[in-house]
C-alpha cells in the first residue's frame, strides 16, 4: 500500500528506531539479556519486552479509536493536503516510571522476545496502513504524562520511546559488569 507522505515518514522513523534496537540485541546470550546493572534497573530483555508491550497497546488504541469513530460516523478520511503531523508535546522535566500496564517480565527467552517484537511490528504495519486512511488528528486519547495526543502522535511517541530505550539498552551493555560472551 502506498502511504501518504506524513505516514511514510512516520513508518520510516518507527522502522529506523526498531532496526537499531534489534541490531543492539542481536547475538546477546540469555545471561546478557537478563543481566541488570542495578537492582532497580531493567535488563536488555526487560527493555525489549516493555517496548513490545507498549507497541501492542498503541495498536489496540488505534483499533479502539477508529472503531469508536466509525460507530459514531465521525471517522474522517486522511486529508490529502496534510503535509506533516503535529509534533509531540515536550515531556515534563524529570524521569517517568512506566505505568504498570506496560511493565516487563524478567527472564523471558531472548529469542522469543526478539521474535515477538518483530511479529508485533508486522502487525503494527496494519495499524499504520489503517492510520493512512483516516484523519488521525480527530482521534484523540490522553497519555498519562504528555496529555491529550492524537493518534499520529501516539505512533510518533512509539518511535521516540524506542529511541529513549535504545539509549538505555546501550547503557546497560556498556555498564561495568555486563557479561561478556
Amino acid at each position: 500500500m502506498s502511504l501518504p507522505t506524513p505516514i511514510e515518514t512516520l513508518w520510516n522513523a518507527l522502522q529506523a528506531a526498531r532496526g537499531e534496537l534489534l541490531t543492539e540485541a542481536d547475538g546477546l546470550s540469555q545471561r546478557q539479556a537478563d543481566w541488570r546493572p542495578g537492582e532497580e534497573d531493567w535488563s536488555v530483555g526487560e527493555i525489549l519486552d516493555h517496548l513490545t508491550i507498549a507497541e501492542i497497546a498503541t495498536g489496540k488504541l488505534t483499533t479502539k479509536l477508529t472503531r469508536e469513530a466509525e460507530a459514531t460516523g465521525a471517522l474522517a478520511p486522511f486529508p490529502q493536503d496534510l503535509a506533516a503531523f503535529a509534533p509531540l508535546p515536550a515531556a515534563p522535566p524529570g524521569t517517568a516510571d512506566a505505568p504498570h500496564v506496560v511493565w516487563p517480565g524478567h527472564g523471558k527467552p531472548i529469542g522469543e522476545l526478539i521474535a515477538t517484537m518483530k511479529a508485533v511490528r508486522a502487525r503494527s504495519r496494519q495499524s499504520i496502513e489503517r492510520l493512512a486512511t483516516v484523519d488521525p488528528r480527530k482521534l484523540r486519547f490522553k497519555h498519562f504524562r504528555l496529555g491529550d495526543l492524537d493518534l499520529a502522535q501516539w505512533w510518533q511517541l512509539q518511535a521516540w520511546h524506542d529511541g529513549i530505550h535504545l539509549a538505555q539498552l546501550r547503557d546497560v551493555k556498556r555498564a561495568s559488569g555486563f557479561p561478556r560472551p
